[in-house]
């Protein structure tokens, strides 16, 4: 099976990117080679690669400065996810699109499931809204999948701040009232292949619209506590972690205070389930300490 992925660059391509061997061959491709916002760009690639899945993992992923840049964050999100939609529709092919849980307000006490009303609270949450509507709309033979908090041992991440913050701090002070489930971008792209294999094998169970996050729920100060926990088991400095109010920590987007979502439809459909997401906390910690990636 042969994946054409966008956005190569970042973390979930780059993860699958990692998987790549034995009969799953995964090409990833990223500007200048390919431009998801020129469709013209997309149908080369597929008549070149010659893919039996396309995923659309290329995002525009600034929170905060999709505030001011929202015709950017658009044509990326909402726009570019369609034109890679449509192009792999034109090619007969299915496609599988990364979500997020920002598409909600975040106000409901329990985790999300699929059929919750959406109400996304900035533009980023917008973009990638409408961006769901414009997959669906332009092939029916896709997967939408929605995911969150999002880190590895790739790119720019939570986890790397805070390691990278602990190097000249001895105390952190991180919001400790929005709740969601760090999920390791390698466990995302094992739940892509599921995915891949089962759109392939033209199951219609695995057409429509998933929750893909790792098991568990947390705080950003409890992922924080997390990582320093570790980090003093291998013999690293102490740090510790003061929980403050999404009110002490002003930014310009509003964060979803409740980004837990239900995996319940997702496991039922692919019999797969990602680890709890302390597991791969541990995990990227030691893929890092190892030098096994950037």
């Amino acid at each position: 099976m042969r994946l054409l992925v966008t956005g190569r660059d970042g973390q979930v391509a780059q993860a699958l990117l990692a998987l790549s061997r034995g009969d799953l061959e995964v090409v990833a491709l990223g500007r200048p080679a390919l431009d998801i916002t020129d469709r013209a760009s997309l149908d080369l690639a597929i008549a070149e690669h010659r893919p039996d899945v396309v995923v659309n993992a290329a995002a525009y992923t600034a929170v905060d400065k999709a505030e001011s840049e929202e015709a950017a964050a658009f044509a990326v999100n909402a726009e570019g996810a369609g034109n890679a939609a449509a192009a792999a529709a034109a090619a007969g092919l299915p496609v599988i699109h990364i979500s997020t849980d920002y598409v909600f307000a975040g106000d409901k006490s329990a985790p999300y499931v699929e059929t919750d009303p959406t109400g996304p609270q900035g533009v980023y949450g917008r973009s990638k809204l409408e961006g769901e509507r414009l997959v669906a709309e332009a092939n029916p033979n896709h997967a939408i999948l929605r995911t969150a908090w999002v880190y590895g041992p790739y790119g720019a991440n939570f986890l790397k701040t805070m390691l990278r913050l602990s190097q000249t701090r001895d105390e952190l002070r991180v919001v400790g009232d929005q709740r969601g489930t760090p999920t390791y971008a390698p466990d995302i792209a094992e739940g892509i292949v599921a995915v891949a294999r089962k759109l392939v094998s033209d199951a219609p169970e695995a057409r429509g619209t998933f929750h893909m996050v790792a098991e568990g729920e947390t705080t950003w100060a409890g992922f924080a506590e997390a990582v320093f926990e570790r980090l003093a088991a291998s013999g690293g400095k102490t740090v510790r972690v003061e929980p403050i109010t999404t009110a002490d920590y002003p930014t310009p987007a509003r964060r979803p205070a409740n980004s837990r979502l239900d995996t319940a439809r997702f496991r039922a459909a692919f019999g797969h389930s990602l680890p709890v997401w302390t597991d791969g906390v541990s995990r990227c910690m030691a893929a890092l300490a190892s030098n096994e990636a950037p």
